[in-house]
């Protein structure tokens, strides 16, 4: 489902005492044989919910999250209740409207809303937003200073003026972002607070898809996702001819990441002298990994152990993030 992992990729986590509770939601239309809404709850940037207008399920992505909703009963009916009778019936409309607003027939039309809240565990601060987004762009944003919304772009005004002049909604938003959400924020740390306090040392792994193609040094199975990566040559960092990946998360909450190494201008008999340097926050001990052609995992050669297939999808975990 790349709509919603694209909505998710601007989940980060950049604080250790930050702690996030978000909820992305997204209806379509256009779309064959995929679903009209759907909706993915993000607690510290790791997927702990979703569900969506085919498969009709709350799927809880983590244990303790489903721990969690069995003793919160209320908070569980509250997302059936959002995922498949209110939200999915209010996104259909507001996507009906947005296309007459902008003048638009038919084609493919996306909306998507991000709300939740942040709080700072050392600073007791806490801080709520919804933002909406339409075909791509920002559209709406709420302030919850003042209560109103402000226009992403000079087409919403109109649109903004309509959602102001509804003040009960503008009060249900107020308690949601600032009670409701804040409380089920810290219900969601003392329930995974073991799980996400936790450190996890990766596998590391040298990749390469052709004799030609760079060597990527690649970790997975790490957390928490505060870790640096990187080559060296005689024990220096090398920031040439290096391509650092992004952190990405895996299925089970955990992280990967790569950096490549492109050995094009390289000798056969310097290969010694380079090594790929993994450090998780936290962990004294660096993994370090040298960069030796009998230790590289690929795909081509005599006796080669992974096929092509196999070794894309160390490089597609992320994509199934959302699978059954």
């Amino acid at each position: 489902m790349d709509m919603m992992f694209l909505l998710l990729l601007f989940c980060h986590v950049s604080s250790a005492v930050k702690h996030s509770l978000k909820y992305f939601v997204a209806g379509s239309s256009g779309v064959s044989d995929f679903p009209e809404f759907m909706g993915a709850a993000v607690f510290d940037g790791i997927l702990v919910g979703y569900c969506d207008s085919n498969t009709r399920k709350v799927e809880t992505k983590q244990d303790w999250v489903e721990k969690l909703l069995e003793n919160d009963t209320q908070q569980l009916q509250y997302y059936k209740h959002e995922c498949f009778e209110y939200l999915p019936n209010v996104f259909k409309d507001r996507i009906h409207f947005f296309k007459q607003h902008f003048n638009q027939s038919g084609g493919v039309h996306v909306l998507q809303r991000m709300s939740g809240c942040e709080w700072d565990e050392e600073t007791g601060e806490f801080n709520g937003f919804s933002q909406y987004g339409y075909d791509g762009e920002d559209l709406m944003a709420f302030d919850l200073k003042t209560l109103t919304w402000i226009a992403l772009k000079p087409q919403a005004v109109t649109i903004k003026e309509k959602w102001n002049a509804d003040k009960p909604r503008a009060k249900n938003n107020e308690v949601y972002l600032t009670q409701i959400c804040p409380e089920w924020l810290k219900k969601y740390l003392d329930s995974g607070r073991m799980t996400l306090q936790r450190t996890d040392l990766p596998s590391v792994s040298l990749l390469q898809k052709t004799p030609s193609s760079p060597v990527s040094c690649h970790a997975t199975g790490f957390y928490p996702d505060r870790a640096t990566m990187f080559w060296r040559k005689d024990g220096e960092e090398l920031h040439e001819d290096v391509d650092l990946g992004e952190i990405l998360p895996n299925n089970d909450g955990s992280f990967q990441m790569s950096v490549d190494l492109n050995l094009s201008s390289v000798t056969p008999e310097d290969w010694r002298r380079y090594d790929c340097v993994f450090h998780l926050s936290g962990v004294k001990d660096d993994i370090i990994t040298k960069l030796d052609k009998t230790k590289i995992r690929t795909n081509w050669g005599k006796g080669e152990k992974y096929t092509f297939i196999y070794f894309q999808l160390f490089f597609s975990l992320t994509f199934t993030i959302y699978s059954k």
